[in-house]
C-alpha cells in the first residue's frame, strides 16, 4: 500500500504527465491557493523533470480575495488589470500550459453583494474572451486538479476532526492515485470512455429526452455535433487531460433547440456561494424561469451575465453507478460533482464538439448551434430514478439511460 507521501507524489506526477502532459520546452502557468503551497512545489519539480521550460506559479489567497470584496470600492468590481489580460493572452500564443489546482471555500464570499460577485465575474471573463476560447477550442493544454483546505474539507465532513486526511484520500480515490500504475489506469479509463463516445457518434442522435422528478427536457442536437470524453488533443495534437477527475461524456446542444424544465439534483458551488435546489425552465433554447431555494439572487445574476448565458453550452452523461457517485459524498465543487451526476452547462459551448469546430469562426460556430457566451458554469440534474432517451432523425427513440445508469 503507498504511503501518504508516495500518493501525494503520483498525485502530482499525474497532473503534469496526464493532465497538462508538459512537453520539453514547453511553459506551464500553476495557479493554485496559497495554502496548497507545498503539493505545488512537486508540481513544479514535476514539470521541469518532464522537460518544462519554466514554471510560473500564481498564487490566490481565500482570505485577502474576501478582505476585497467587503472593503474595496465599487468600480473595482467592474475592470480587469490589462497587464493580467496580457500575460495570459501572451502565454497562450507561446503555447503554454495552464494547471489550476482548486482548493476554495465553497463559501467563501457567502454574504457579499451579489451585484459585485456578478461585477467582478463579468470583468474578468470579458477581458480573458481571448484566452478562455483558446482553451475551450483545446488550441493549448489545460488541466483541473484539486487539494484540500480546511474550509472544504469542513464543508465535505462537517464537525469530523479527521477531515482533511478523508478529503485527502477521497481526491486520491477518484484520481486512481491510489492504482499500481497511475497513468496506466487513466490511459484505460480513457479508453473506456470512448467506448461510450463512439457509440453516440455512430447513432447521430437529433435529440435528447430527459426525465425524473422534476425534470422533463428535450435538448436538441445539431446534426454536426460530436461527443467527447475525458483526453482531448491540443493544436499540436498532444494529448492532455482538462479534468482530474472525469466520468462524463459530453457534447454541445443545438442552441435553440432546448425545451421544457429541469431541476437540480446537488447543490452548485458557484462565486464563493453555495446555490441548490433550483430549477429552470426553457423555452426555444431561452432560459424564461429561475427559481431556486438557496442562492437565487446569485444564480439570477448568473444567468444575466450576457444573452449567452440564459442558453445552454454543454450537456453531460455520467451514470449514477460511477466512483465518485459511490462515495455517497458531497464535494460542493463542481470538479468532483459534475463528475457524480448528469450534468448541463449554462452558457459557452465548446468548439471541439461539432465537427470541424476547432477551425471555425465564430460565425460558422453560430451557425452550427454552438452557444457563445462570457461564462460556463455546470451544474447538476442526474438522479437514480433519471431516464434519457435518444431521438432520431425519423423520431424514433432509443434507451440511453435507464433509472440513472447507461442502457447500453
Amino acid at each position: 500500500m503507498k504511503s501518504f507521501e508516495e500518493k501525494l507524489q503520483s498525485y502530482a506526477a499525474l497532473a503534469v504527465q496526464v493532465g497538462v502532459n508538459i512537453q520539453p520546452g514547453q511553459v506551464l502557468l500553476v495557479k493554485a491557493e496559497v495554502g496548497s503551497a507545498s503539493f505545488v512545489r512537486l508540481v513544479v519539480q514535476e514539470a521541469y523533470r518532464a522537460g518544462a521550460k519554466e514554471v510560473f506559479v500564481e498564487y490566490n489567497d481565500d482570505a485577502v480575495n474576501r478582505i476585497k470584496f467587503e472593503s474595496a470600492g465599487d468600480e473595482v468590481f467592474t475592470s480587469y488589470p490589462e497587464w493580467e489580460k496580457h500575460k495570459y493572452e501572451s502565454l497562450t500564443e507561446m503555447g503554454a500550459a495552464f494547471l489550476s489546482i482548486l482548493s476554495s471555500d465553497p463559501d467563501l464570499l457567502s454574504g457579499i453583494a451579489s451585484s459585485r460577485i456578478a461585477s467582478q465575474q463579468k470583468a474578468q471573463a470579458n477581458a480573458l474572451m481571448n484566452w478562455r476560447g483558446a482553451m475551450q477550442a483545446s488550441k493549448n493544454s489545460w488541466s483541473i486538479v484539486s487539494v484540500p483546505s480546511l474550509a472544504w474539507a469542513e464543508k465535505v465532513f462537517p464537525n469530523d476532526d479527521d477531515c482533511v486526511d478523508k478529503l485527502w484520500e477521497a481526491i486520491f480515490a477518484a484520481c486512481r492515485v491510489g492504482e499500481e500504475d497511475p497513468v496506466a489506469a487513466w490511459i484505460a479509463h480513457d479508453e473506456n470512455l470512448h467506448k461510450r463516445v463512439d457509440y453516440l457518434n455512430q447513432k447521430q442522435y437529433r435529440a435528447l429526452h430527459y426525465r425524473a422528478k422534476g425534470t422533463d427536457l428535450t435538448v436538441g442536437l445539431d446534426p454536426k455535433h460530436v461527443w467527447c470524453g475525458a483526453g482531448s488533443t491540443n493544436q499540436y495534437d498532444i494529448p492532455y487531460m482538462a479534468n482530474m477527475p472525469t466520468e462524463e461524456v459530453f457534447t454541445v446542444p443545438s442552441r435553440l433547440e432546448v425545451n421544457g424544465s429541469v431541476a437540480s439534483t446537488k447543490p452548485l458551488s458557484y462565486a464563493g456561494n453555495v446555490i441548490d435546489n433550483f430549477s429552470f425552465v426553457f423555452e426555444n433554447g431561452r432560459i424564461v424561469e429561475v427559481k431556486a431555494g438557496q442562492g437565487e439572487e446569485v444564480l439570477k445574476n448568473l444567468v444575466a451575465t450576457d444573452e449567452g448565458s440564459h442558453y445552454l453550452g454543454e450537456a453531460a452523461l455520467v451514470p449514477f453507478r460511477s466512483p465518485i457517485s459511490d462515495t455517497n459524498l458531497l464535494f460542493y465543487q463542481t470538479l468532483f460533482d459534475e463528475n457524480a451526476s448528469n450534468h448541463l452547462a449554462i452558457g459557452n459551448g465548446y468548439a471541439f464538439n461539432v465537427v470541424g469546430g476547432k477551425t471555425m469562426t465564430r460565425e460558422q460556430l453560430d451557425e452550427a448551434g454552438v452557444n457563445n457566451s462570457l461564462t460556463h458554469v455546470d451544474f447538476m440534474i442526474g438522479s437514480v430514478d433519471m431516464d434519457i432517451d435518444g431521438i432520431r432523425e425519423d423520431g424514433t427513440r432509443e434507451a440511453i439511460f435507464r433509472n440513472g445508469n447507461w442502457a447500453f
